[in-house]
């Protein structure tokens, strides 16, 4: 199997950059950006679904601002992989790390409520916004997330 080259550094501000793999350029390509962090989460973890869902594989790099300069974040690699986590590393003495599926749900829930947020015409997020939308993820069950959406949704449709 050949080997893919690493992601390129993005050019410009540092700023939130998704890149993504093409296998048939053998090139990486942007597929997200944003000043912040969740909606190109958003973006990449729709991709994903679509890919997977049509039986493909995703290979993708986040890059974003840390201390001034480029960074690259694996976050989103450790919500991808298809590797399980090995038993060696779940039964360290350190703080018990959140399942897979979890880590998956609550990403989902903030995805929900961004999405939530996006319909009621709220784009231009700031930082203290998605401040409450990680506190409200991680505090609220799916049920209770996809009703507030929901409730945001409908507000929207009244103005």
């Amino acid at each position: 199997m050949p080997t893919r080259p690493q992601s390129p550094q993005p050019s410009g501000t540092p700023r939130w950059v998704a890149m993504v793999y093409r296998p048939s350029s053998e090139a990486w390509a942007v597929c997200a950006e944003s000043p912040h962090r969740s909606p190109v989460q958003y973006a990449l973890a729709e991709m994903a679904h679509t890919v997977r869902a049509r039986g493909g594989d995703l290979e993708v790099a986040l890059w974003g601002p840390g201390a001034g300069a480029w960074e690259r974040f694996d976050a989103f690699a450790a919500t991808t992989a298809t590797a399980p986590v090995p038993a060696a590393e779940a039964s360290s003495s350190g703080p018990q790390r959140p399942s897979r599926l979890t880590e998956r749900m609550d990403g989902r829930r903030r995805q929900v409520l961004v999405a939530g947020l996006g319909k009621a015409g709220l784009h231009d997020l700031g930082p203290d916004d998605f401040g409450a939308v990680e506190a409200l993820a991680e505090r609220l069950d799916e049920t209770t997330v996809r009703r507030v959406a929901h409730w945001l949704a409908l507000a929207a449709g009244r103005r």
